[in-house]
């Protein structure tokens, strides 16, 4: 096992992030909905990657220190990131990122079928920045999402989702097509009192960049994504 840093304090956590996992190379925590992994055109400094920045230099307004992304986030999306320490550790994680177990779970409206499933099409984004699936596999990116039922309740349904790859909005895009939007998704769901998106990336299985050890590191669900299963809640038949 790397050497592993002993976690901060709340208090001294980067905003927006509680780290879960710190060695020398890699720097894996879990984020916050509504905060976003790297700037934007409308947000260069309240980022993760800016805030991991900061921590990193410990307050030395000199210092050359830097974090570097690995992956990302959907700003309304919650949970685990993975950043690396150096560009040597960053190349490694994106060159094995294959290897790399990611598992969602998401609050999706009605009741599936199919309990157990598959979803995959070719996805393809628009000018208006909008991702949806195509006929032509030329026009597209192959995105392929597995998901099983866990629980279900109030005409609400808990999946939890293995990504088989990693396209922009790819479970968004693929439970609303399926007739079944994420839970306060504005963009590719329904109009509802939901403000916040209910999907959240719980655990992710990575192969350690130097000491080739697979580390998992996983993410507790949000509240809100527990309360809106709170009442009757059964498990589904298979």
């Amino acid at each position: 096992m790397p050497n592993k840093t002993s976690i901060k304090s709340k208090r001294h956590q980067p905003p927006g992030f509680e780290i879960l996992y710190e060695d020398r190379d890699v720097i894996v925590g879990s984020k916050e909905f509504n905060v976003l992994t790297v700037k934007a055109k409308w947000n260069r400094e309240q980022t993760v990657h800016a805030a991991l920045n900061r921590y990193v230099r410990k307050g030395n307004s000199r210092s050359h220190k830097c974090v570097f992304v690995v992956h990302r986030l959907d700003q309304h999306t919650s949970g685990v990131l993975i950043f690396a320490k150096s560009p040597q550790a960053q190349e490694f994680l994106k060159g094995d990122w294959k290897n790399t177990e990611k598992t969602y779970y998401a609050v999706v409206h009605g009741r599936l079928a199919e309990k157990k499933g598959t979803f995959s099409s070719y996805l393809a984004e628009d000018e208006d920045y909008v991702v949806a699936s195509v006929q032509d596999p030329k026009k597209g990116k192959l995105a392929r999402t597995a998901y099983e039922v866990a629980r279900e309740a109030n005409n609400l349904s808990m999946v939890k989702i293995r990504l088989l790859t990693g396209r922009k909005n790819q479970i968004r895009v693929h439970f609303a097509e399926a007739g079944h939007p994420v839970v306060g998704d504005a963009k590719y769901g329904r109009k509802s009192s939901h403000k916040r998106l209910a999907l959240h990336a719980q655990s992710i299985s990575f192969t350690h960049p130097f000491s080739k050890e697979r580390i998992t590191v996983e993410s507790p669900l949000p509240q809100y994504m527990e309360n809106l299963l709170a009442k009757e809640t059964r498990t589904p038949r298979r």
